[in-house]
């Protein structure tokens, strides 16, 4: 019966803890489609520190040998608030299952509105390894379509909802396993292609509101 367990065991693809974002390499045919996408693991984890943002490496090959699109920037809200700390920036891995950051993390008290940034179809609502997640296929993103996750999120539509830019999907979980303090976990996938999130937002919304300063000599209208 132990022989059999572990034969189970080294035939399944599992993949790590939200806290740790190291997936663990398949032992045998790869996962079929999960909840953030097909053979995709968790957003997050323990690599050193915030990465350049920006970049458009991807944190996992789509297996394509071709290159992937450009991310437009569809984004008309941030995730949560109106302009979040980033608390944990973009850290795309060297290799497929190495270490890194899949994801910027935003600082968030829990109970706080979680708001899909574009407009697309909830891809899929649910607990998965004890943490609530949102992931929203967005529309007009080319094919495969761009998916964003949100988590630790406790849902508030289902899979198959059309959502709107801003429209509300949950609310922040008080999980306390990811961040020194709460916050949302915001990915960004094509296919298995981690991507930046913060690509989605056009510089004005990434950016903050532009400030028109009083010119010196010219009166005011």
């Amino acid at each position: 019966m132990a022989l059999a367990a572990s034969a189970a065991l080294a035939g399944s693809a599992t993949w790590t803890t939200w806290a740790s974002d190291r997936p663990t390499a398949p032992a045998g045919p790869g996962p079929g489609p999960g909840p953030l996408g097909p053979g995709s693991g968790p957003g997050a984890g323990a690599g050193a520190g915030p990465g350049p943002d920006p970049g458009r490496a991807p944190a996992s090959g789509s297996g394509s040998g071709e290159e992937d699109p450009p991310v437009p920037a569809v984004g008309r809200v941030w995730p949560v608030g109106v302009r979040p700390g980033v608390s944990r920036g973009w850290d795309p891995p060297a290799t497929v299952y190495g270490p890194g950051h899949r994801g910027v993390d935003l600082s968030a008290p829990p109970g706080a509105q979680v708001r899909a940034v574009a407009a697309g179809r909830v891809f899929f609502a649910g607990p998965v390894a004890g943490r609530g997640v949102v992931s929203i296929e967005l529309s007009g993103t080319g094919e495969p379509p761009l998916r964003t996750t949100y988590e630790p999120v406790r849902a508030s539509v289902k899979q198959g909802d059309e959502v709107t830019a801003g429209a509300v999907v949950g609310t922040v979980e008080a999980t306390g396993r990811h961040c020194e303090g709460p916050c949302v976990h915001w990915g960004l996938l094509r296919g298995r292609t981690y991507l930046n999130p913060l690509l989605l937002l056009p510089p004005w919304l990434l950016n903050g509101p532009t400030r028109l300063l009083p010119v010196l000599g010219v009166p005011l209208p």
